[in-house]
């Protein structure tokens, strides 16, 4: 994953004081939640809240999609990164960036695509 900035954040949490000691988070991409239908959503959804950390794991065998990312929320799979938008995340694991997900909107809707949202952040 190529960021034409990263070189100025780096500089930034570096050289100046008062930013190294803070954690820098970079907001690599939002998006739905895919196949929650077909997973732990429904069961899990009492306990699910915003903010909620999820875990990304690079699928890179799956016999459908070779850059597959799945999604977990406290050891379930709750769904994966949408295949339109899984490139830029799977490339970041494969390099072995530090990525981070949480839980963005959380929405009681008929249509599984819309009822939960994450965001994926490099961590620097």
């Amino acid at each position: 994953m190529r960021f034409p900035r990263l070189g100025a954040v780096l500089w930034l949490a570096c050289c100046w004081p008062s930013l190294a000691a803070e954690t820098v988070k970079i907001l690599v991409q939002s998006s739905p939640l895919a196949g929650s239908q077909f997973y732990a959503v429904a069961e899990v959804w009492p306990q699910i809240r915003v903010g909620d950390r999820l875990t990304l794991v690079r699928e890179p065998d799956n016999r459908h999609d070779r850059r597959a990312v799945r999604i977990e929320w406290r050891g379930r799979q709750v769904g994966y990164v949408p295949r339109a938008e899984n490139r830029a995340v799977a490339r970041a694991l494969d390099d072995g960036e530090k990525l981070e997900a949480r839980v963005s909107k959380l929405r009681d809707d008929p249509d599984p695509w819309r009822r939960v949202e994450f965001e994926v952040f490099l961590t620097l």
